[in-house]
C-alpha cells in the first residue's frame, strides 16, 4: 500500500515536472491550483528544480515559486552564494529577489530576448566582435534609451537589474550586465571588466581585445586608452584590471553598491543585509582556499 502511495506521489511530481515549460495560460493555471494543494512538497519539489542544470525549467521554477508567493529572498540568495554554482543572470535576478522577491523574472528575460532579436534583425554577416558591438550599441543606447544614471546614481534602483531593465538607467555595472547578456543570446561571449575606475565589458574573441564602455554609451577603447581608468597603476602593471572578473567578483561589487547606496539613504538594516552576502561570499570563497 504504501509502495502504491510512493508511485502516484512521484507520478504526480513527474507529471508537474513536464508540465513546467508550458506557457499556456490555462496549463499554469492547472499546475498553481496542484502545487497550492501541498505547499510544503510543492516548495521542496520547486526548490529542486531551480538547483538542476536546466536553466529554462529552473526559471520557471522560480516564477512560480514567485508567483505562489513562496519565496525567501535572501535565503535564496544565501544558497546561491553556498552553492559556488554561479551563473551571471539567474545570480543577478536571485540578488535582486532580496529586497524585491516577488518581480516577475519572466518578464525580464523576455525583454531581454527582445533586445537580442533585435540586435540580430540588424547584424549583416559576416561579422566581427566589433561589429556585432555596434550593432548593440545602437539597438541598447540609440533605440531603446539606456543610459547611464547620473542624477540619481546614490539610488539602489541602480543597482538591481530588472529595475535598470523597466527604466532603462543604471550604474556601469548594471548596465555592464545588460550589456553581456544581451550579446550572449546571439552567441557573441563578453566578459565583465573590475577596473577600479569604472566598470566595463570586454571582447577578448578578436586577436587584440578591446573594451565597452557602457557609461559612455558604450564607448569603444583599446588596450592602450585604459589608462584614465586605472588610478594608480599603470597600463605595463594593471595586471588583472584588464582581465575579466569571475561572477561572483561582479555580484560581490553590486552588493557593496547596494551598502553604499543604502547607507546613504538612511536604510541601514537593508544596508546591513548587503554586507552580510559579502561576508557570506568572502566565507565560502575562504573556506576552498583551505579546503
Amino acid at each position: 500500500m504504501s509502495k502504491c502511495f510512493q508511485s502516484k506521489k512521484e507520478a504526480k511530481w513527474n507529471h508537474i515536472y513536464r508540465l513546467l515549460d508550458d506557457e499556456s495560460p490555462i496549463v499554469r493555471k492547472a499546475l498553481m491550483k496542484e502545487l497550492s494543494r501541498s505547499p510544503e512538497g510543492g516548495v521542496r519539489f520547486l526548490e529542486q528544480v531551480v538547483r538542476k542544470p536546466d536553466h529554462l525549467l529552473a526559471k520557471h521554477a522560480h516564477n512560480l515559486l514567485s508567483e505562489l508567493g513562496w519565496i525567501d529572498g535572501v535565503k535564496g540568495f544565501l544558497q546561491f552564494i553556498n552553492s559556488q554554482r554561479y551563473e551571471l543572470e539567474s545570480g543577478w535576478f536571485l540578488l535582486d529577489r532580496t529586497i524585491l522577491p516577488t518581480f516577475d523574472v519572466s518578464s525580464s528575460t523576455i525583454f531581454l530576448d527582445r533586445l537580442a532579436d533585435r540586435v540580430r534583425e540588424l547584424l549583416l554577416p559576416p561579422h566581427n566582435g566589433k561589429q556585432v558591438c555596434s550593432v548593440i550599441n545602437r539597438v541598447l543606447f540609440h533605440e531603446f534609451g539606456f543610459r547611464g544614471a547620473r542624477k540619481d546614481f546614490y539610488d539602489p534602483q541602480n543597482s538591481f537589474l530588472h529595475r535598470v531593465l523597466e527604466r532603462r538607467r543604471g550604474l556601469p555595472i548594471t548596465l555592464s550586465v545588460v550589456y553581456i547578456l544581451v550579446a550572449r543570446r546571439i552567441g557573441l561571449e563578453l566578459d565583465p571588466i573590475g577596473l577600479p575606475g569604472r566598470f566595463m565589458v570586454g571582447c577578448f574573441s578578436e586577436k587584440k581585445p578591446f573594451y565597452i564602455d557602457v557609461w559612455s554609451g558604450g564607448k569603444f577603447l583599446e588596450i592602450e586608452q585604459m589608462a584614465d581608468f586605472l588610478q594608480d597603476a599603470s597600463i605595463e602593471n594593471s595586471g588583472s584590471f584588464l582581465l575579466p572578473v569571475t561572477v561572483a567578483e561582479t555580484l560581490i561589487r553590486g552588493c557593496r553598491n547596494l551598502v553604499q547606496q543604502y547607507a546613504k539613504n538612511g536604510d541601514r538594516e537593508s544596508s546591513r543585509l548587503f554586507i552580510k552576502f559579502i561576508s557570506e561570499f568572502e566565507r565560502v570563497q575562504q573556506r576552498e582556499a583551505n579546503a
